[in-house]
């Protein structure tokens, strides 16, 4: 890169391309870092962000082009070479140790000797003055992980910026903080960016890239779909980037009213949980299709979650035929009649190592329980009926179903929850991942359910699909329910003007 800004670059890739298998991770990418910038990294799960960071931190090489900093190629061998070079990151996760006090993990490696032992006086005076400068005044010689989490980031971040001071990489920071614990972290970011350090943040949420950042790459199936300064973008442009709909879409086959439905199947009644999903009160019934629509991180997923008990709630009730219930576990929502296909099928959907029969009967049988166990032969009964009428493609019922292609994996746990005659099945990204044939299947799949007299909560990405099938469309940000769109309002662009309509000043 030429011109008068050239200087100011600090981390750069170009015409980064990697693959694992098959699968294009990244294609062509070319991302620019400069010193004094905040830079968001956007897009949803998938769209190669991880990649592109581990690629910049040295943990992968790419198969073609190549990292530079300042304009010179550099070959990190791992991430520790590129510490090396001036590069820090800090994920989600705090990568720390929780059991050493605050001093010893800002310090760790670096602490300060007298007569070959660790001056801990010393160490603690250095560690106390440089969370000064961060605004903080905690006891270092306590343990790191009695803090909260925000103070947690503020020590890992102290800590990347004294081993690395050219460039910052945060994975996430935020997905754990509350509101004034962002307002604090923002504080520290700020006087970071003003001090001359180039800071990459990934994030899900948009109000607080606008808040925080100065810049933002936008990746879309391993591309980069946009290149924004966010003084000149709109956050409809921005999700429309992420979500990729520069597509034509159709309008929906109900658009000008209410699809039918039948008597209500649940309803949830100030339902949430206090700093994970805001309060929210909706009813379904027989035949309908709910599509949820939002950014990642927006609440769709913990709502789902939550309505079948994976996550807690603490707050609202659930009524089932007008009566209340209580739903605190998977388990208790089997024994409703509920069902649920989660986003991550493989870390959180098939047993990969069970057969394609085991696969689909184990939540009938836990429904049945341990006194009414399904013989062998009642197993390949239903195992053969619903691959059946789901296609699956499976050499044997007995061939282990991570041997299966994501299509048919995806419906083996959909065949799953159907086999247990659900009166409520949950759906997060059933598309995702999948090929074209599978995923028109699946569609298909979803209304036919619905007609059948299902009712469906369908999570999806695609606006397209959910315009398509849902009856109403349960809009999400910010961790809230925030629209409701029915009738004639079920369209793209209307989705896509509520996910991006500011609730509020972001911190």
């Amino acid at each position: 890169m030429t011109g008068p800004d050239a200087p100011r670059i600090v981390l750069e890739a170009r015409g980064v391309s990697k693959s694992f298998g098959a699968h294009a991770a990244l294609d062509g990418v070319d991302f620019a870092l400069r010193a004094g910038q905040i830079h968001a990294l956007l897009g949803e799960n998938g769209a190669g962000k991880s990649t592109l960071i581990k690629i910049l931190t040295g943990v992968y090489h790419p198969d073609v082009g190549q990292v530079l900093m300042k304009g010179a190629r550099v070959d990190f061998r791992d991430p520790q070479h590129a510490q090396e070079h001036g590069i820090g990151t800090v994920y989600q996760e705090v990568n720390l140790l929780p059991n050493r006090s605050v001093a010893d993990n800002l310090m760790l490696g670096r602490q300060p000797r007298r007569f070959g032992l660790v001056n801990r006086s010393q160490t603690e005076a250095i560690a106390r003055d440089l969370l000064a400068r961060y605004g903080l005044s905690v006891d270092v010689r306590a343990e790191l992980g009695g803090f909260s989490v925000a103070v947690q980031q503020i020590v890992a971040i102290a800590r990347a910026v004294e081993l690395s001071g050219k460039v910052l990489i945060l994975d996430e920071p935020t997905a754990s903080l509350d509101r004034p614990e962002v307002d604090r972290l923002f504080g520290v970011l700020r006087t970071l960016r003003d001090q001359g350090l180039a800071i990459v943040f990934i994030t899900h949420y948009l109000e607080q890239a606008f808040a925080i950042a100065d810049h933002a790459t936008i990746l879309r199936n391993g591309r980069v779909v946009g290149a924004q300064d966010l003084r000149q973008t709109s956050q409809s442009d921005l999700v429309r980037m992420i979500l990729g709909k520069d597509i034509a879409f159709g309008e929906a086959p109900f658009a000008a009213g209410e699809r039918p439905t039948g008597e209500a199947v649940a309803s949830f009644d100030g339902f949430g949980h206090n700093g994970h999903l805001r309060p929210f009160s909706m009813e379904i019934h027989a035949g309908e299709v709910i599509g949820v629509a939002g950014l990642l991180g927006s609440g769709r997923t913990e709502m789902a979650r939550m309505i079948f008990g994976v996550d807690p709630h603490d707050a609202g009730s659930v009524r089932v035929a007008g009566k209340p219930v209580t739903v605190q576990s998977p388990l208790d929502a089997i024994r409703l009649g509920w069902g649920f296909c989660p986003e991550d099928r493989k870390a959180d959907g098939i047993f990969g190592d069970l057969s394609v029969r085991e696969n689909i009967i184990i939540a009938l049988q836990g429904k049945l329980g341990m006194f009414r166990t399904l013989n062998r032969e009642e197993q390949h009964d239903i195992a053969g009926r619903f691959a059946e009428a789901l296609d699956i493609r499976a050499a044997s019922p007995d061939m282990a179903v991570r041997l299966l292609s994501g299509g048919n994996q995806q419906k083996v746990i959909l065949a799953r929850w159907l086999a247990t005659d659900p009166t409520l099945l949950i759906l997060d990204e059933p598309t995702r991942g999948i090929d074209i044939g599978a995923h028109a299947e699946i569609v298909r799949c979803i209304n036919r359910l619905r007609e059948d007299g299902l009712a469906l909560i369908v999570i999806s990405s695609e606006l397209d699909e959910v315009v398509a099938y849902s009856s109403r469309v349960a809009v999400m940000r910010d961790r809230a329910l925030v629209r409701e769109l029915r009738g004639a309002d079920i369209s793209p662009d209307m989705i896509v003007r509520e996910i991006a309509t500011q609730s509020g000043s972001a911190p």
